[in-house]
């Protein structure tokens, strides 16, 4: 049985829905998106729409054993991983938001980090989290500054807009951080 595509009243409907977190104590890994996209926030799945390539570079990083579909999300907890957004609400695109929403996700994200506290916490996009952080020169990779106890990583933005990444290069930046998160220390 094929899943439901949004159809357009859908995704209309969706503007400014939150998705809830895919989140618990201690996490190896918080991956943190932008905000969720409408298709996302219809389906109730993060990274739902067709095209985003989240699920395949997580896989291919070898951060699961399998491609997880969207609607699979909750078995990330399993594996010691979980899903966030610096920004709640559902938009269209990233661009719509403002500086002062970025902002004031970088200190929401702080607080579910105390809250939470994952030992890293994964940002999808290096230019929401200079707006976020008020970190300019960022790059990928791992930041000197943590959120709360929590290390932090600067990623490629999953979505299928970015044409700077393909999968291939998405799911190596991928597995340096799953590198990382295995050495706990």
């Amino acid at each position: 049985m094929k899943p439901h595509r949004p159809t357009k009243a859908d995704l209309a409907a969706a503007a400014d829905l939150i998705l809830p977190d895919v989140i618990a104590p201690d996490l190896r890994v918080l991956f943190c998106g932008i905000n969720p996209g409408l298709y996302s926030a219809a389906t109730g799945h993060h990274f739902a729409r067709p095209g985003n390539r989240f699920w395949p570079a997580l896989h291919r990083s070898g951060f699961t054993d399998h491609q997880l579909d969207p609607a699979e999300q909750l078995s990330l907890l399993d594996n010691g991983l979980g899903i966030t957004n610096l920004v709640d609400r559902a938009s269209a695109r990233a661009a719509e938001l403002t500086p002062a929403e970025l902002a004031a996700g970088g200190v929401a994200l702080v607080a579910k980090a105390e809250r939470w506290r994952p030992h890293w916490i994964a940002i999808l996009g290096v230019t929401a989290y200079r707006a976020a952080f008020r970190r300019p020169k960022a790059t990928l990779g791992p930041q000197e500054d943590p959120a709360g106890p929590s290390r932090v990583w600067v990623l490629p933005n999953p979505s299928g807009l970015n044409a700077h990444f393909q999968i291939a290069d998405l799911a190596k930046e991928f597995a340096h951080l799953r590198t990382a998160s295995d050495q706990r220390n």
